[in-house]
């Protein structure tokens, strides 16, 4: 099994760090993984590209992703700049951090699964900040169902410190539990 995922966001916004953490959480979980981003000499708040490769075999596949399997959706602005969904398997799945219901984004998506959630608003209301990577990547989880919670949960107090470790916490854990609700015909 290889599942390869292309994470889209803005600069600034953690999508490095975003697929970055599922590395990091896939490799607990017993899977061999790869993440890495791509931009150039861009500047914050320019959009960016950043890939995720879970395997149960050593990964030797080092270029980007061009046919994923999952696409994730940090900040909704990178829609009207980035074709995101290009080369999404057909029955692959996008993971948007979208204000409006999945539905709006299916009548411009073909052939995959769509699940939105509106990341934005929790990571205000938990983080105080529009940093909407954790909140991603909890989303990423819940939908897919690929890694536990207290897996996620365990690499949040590694990656953070303190109060911003516990308020991420919060945040994986509201999006995977809202994502697994949402998704559930996986």
């Amino acid at each position: 099994m290889l599942i390869e995922v292309r994470f889209h966001g803005r600069g600034g916004q953690g999508v490095v760090t975003a697929a970055d953490f599922l590395a990091i959480v896939g490799f607990k979980e017993g899977y061999y993984t790869l993440s890495f981003p791509t931009f150039g000499a861009e500047k914050r708040g320019s959009p960016v590209a950043s890939f995720l490769r879970i395997s149960d075999e050593p990964i030797v596949v080092r270029d980007e992703v061009y046919y994923p399997d999952y696409v994730v959706v940090l900040d909704p602005s990178v829609f009207e700049v980035v074709n995101v969904t290009s080369g999404l398997k057909e029955n692959g799945m996008l993971i948007a951090n979208y204000p409006k219901g999945s539905e709006d984004l299916k009548t411009i998506v073909k052939n995959v699964e769509v699940a939105t959630i509106n990341a934005t608003k929790i990571a205000m209301k938990i983080l105080g900040r529009p940093i909407t990577n954790t909140t991603m990547v909890g989303a990423f989880a819940g939908a897919t169902k690929l890694f536990k919670l207290e897996k996620l949960k365990e690499t949040a107090e590694e990656v953070f410190e303190g109060s911003l470790a516990e308020k991420n916490k919060l945040a994986i854990e509201e999006a995977y539990k809202y994502m697994k609700e949402v998704c559930r015909w996986k």
